[in-house]
């Protein structure tokens, strides 16, 4: 039985604020239900993103500003934060951990810029809405083996695909250079390559 998180539920204090907020980050509304003065529920999905956030009235119990750890995946961190810049969000600068895995909570060890031996899985930035729910991107370039399944390979926009693209025709350039043959059936060639990659698969040969 598949179990696919589909929806976060993010504690807010006023709804039409963090709604415009939100929006303004270029999330895209899905729904704003009120059947009553009582009740509402907002949803909105970040770019590319199979999950969904959730707010409202009446829709948690939790304090406003409590979600924190909120994580947001990106295959490029700094093209990101110019992205979150220009939509007006005011958002830490790039770091990594000084143990270079994950990051402390907080702003514990954190050390300035991306991480240096430019590891996946190990560049951060973060940020906050208006109540303090904190979120943090990270920087996925590679997949660890076993994250994700070949059959269900995906790109979650038109730039992931075409920077899988250019990867591909990069790497397709020095295997013909291996072999000194040019290769007619590339396409196939390049398929494979770039499912590999995104499941965290050793290369085509």
């Amino acid at each position: 039985m598949d179990m696919k998180l589909e929806v976060v539920v993010v504690p807010v204090s006023d709804v039409d604020r963090s709604a415009q907020f939100y929006q303004g980050l270029g999330w895209r509304l899905d729904a704003d239900v009120a059947p009553d003065d009582a009740f509402r529920v907002v949803q909105l999905t970040p770019p590319g993103s199979p999950a969904s956030i959730i707010f409202g009235t009446n829709v948690t119990t939790q304090a406003p500003g409590s979600a924190q750890g909120l994580h947001l995946i990106v295959t490029d961190i700094e093209a990101a934060r110019q992205e979150l810049v220009s939509h007006g969000a005011a958002v830490s600068d790039v770091f990594h951990d000084e143990g270079g895995i994950f990051h402390h909570a907080g702003t514990d060890s954190r050390v300035a810029g991306k991480d240096p031996q430019g590891h996946s899985y190990s560049s951060f930035l973060s940020f906050s809405d208006p109540d303090g729910n904190g979120w943090v991107l990270q920087e996925i370039t590679t997949r660890l083996p076993g994250r994700i399944d070949p059959a269900e390979t995906a790109f979650a926009s038109a730039e992931d695909l075409a920077g899988a693209l250019r990867r591909a025709a990069a790497a397709h350039g020095e295997h013909e250079a291996r072999t000194g043959q040019e290769d007619a059936d590339w396409p196939v060639w390049y398929a494979d390559y770039m499912v590999r990659e995104q499941a965290g698969m050793e290369s085509p040969a």
